[in-house]
């Protein structure tokens, strides 16, 4: 491990220490409900409707889900550069929050349309049908990786997916701007979109899951550091248990 990893994963870890980001998280949180509920408009689309706030978590969700994969496919390609633990665990944890967060943006956004579009699921929108690929592609990631425990080989066999995997992302998130949306017309620098959400409301909620994010990450990663230690621990004790046996 070279210098500038040591100290690169040195600052990782005492990010990772600090209850900083759960502090914010819980604030922002509280800020983010109180605005989304007593500030922003529920009139999206032409429509007036309570549901409509849920767009207030649900874009977060996918951006912040986004990221956490983007950072699985950093920590992967590291890890089967380097072969430090570390960026395995990662690439781990952040691949759990990602998966989670993407399914929290599928049931959001399948409540939203519901009302919207009258339809919980319609398999001729682009956005839908590539986001639920990549919910596919890392749901095998993390049943690839549960096997990690078989030792290094399947630990690089579960990075390389990561790694390949990581295609489906940017594709997913490009979509609507590759191809003409049935129901997610891009609503960023499109002066036609018909979603009118409050910018700064939006940004709250934004910041909220993204610390949230960052103090889940910190959580996973140093338990999966524990749990490697605990598992070194325990066979250690059984070598030298045997050796001691072979001696009597």
């Amino acid at each position: 491990m070279g210098s500038f990893e040591r100290k690169t994963i040195a600052l990782f870890r005492r990010l990772f220490r600090s209850s900083l980001s759960g502090y914010v998280a819980l604030l922002t949180g509280l800020v983010s409900i109180g605005l989304v509920f007593g500030y922003a408009s529920d009139s999206m689309y032409g429509v007036d409707h309570g549901i409509n706030l849920i767009a207030y978590w649900h874009v977060p969700l996918a951006l912040v889900g986004g990221l956490a994969l983007t950072v699985t496919f950093a920590g992967c390609v590291l890890y089967l550069v380097t072969g430090t633990r570390f960026w395995e665990h990662l690439a781990h944890a952040s691949g759990e929050l990602g998966f989670i967060f993407a399914t929290l943006t599928l049931v959001t956004g399948s409540a939203w349309g519901r009302v919207i579009w009258n339809t919980w699921w319609d398999w001729s929108d682009i956005r839908l049908v590539t986001f639920l690929f990549v919910w596919f592609i890392y749901a095998g990631y993390l049943i690839i990786y549960s096997g990690a425990g078989a030792g290094a080989r399947v630990s690089r066999l579960a990075s390389v997916y990561g790694v390949v995997g990581f295609v489906t992302v940017p594709i997913s998130y490009a979509s609507t701007r590759l191809w003409t949306a049935r129901l997610h017309a891009p609503s960023v620098g499109n002066p036609d979109a018909e979603a009118a959400i409050s910018a700064e409301v939006l940004l709250v909620s934004l910041v909220a899951i993204l610390f949230l994010y960052v103090y889940l990450l910190g959580s996973r990663v140093r338990l999966h550091e524990l749990t490697t230690r605990i598992d070194a621990m325990k066979t250690r004790h059984k070598r030298e248990t045997y050796k001691s046996a072979e001696g009597d």
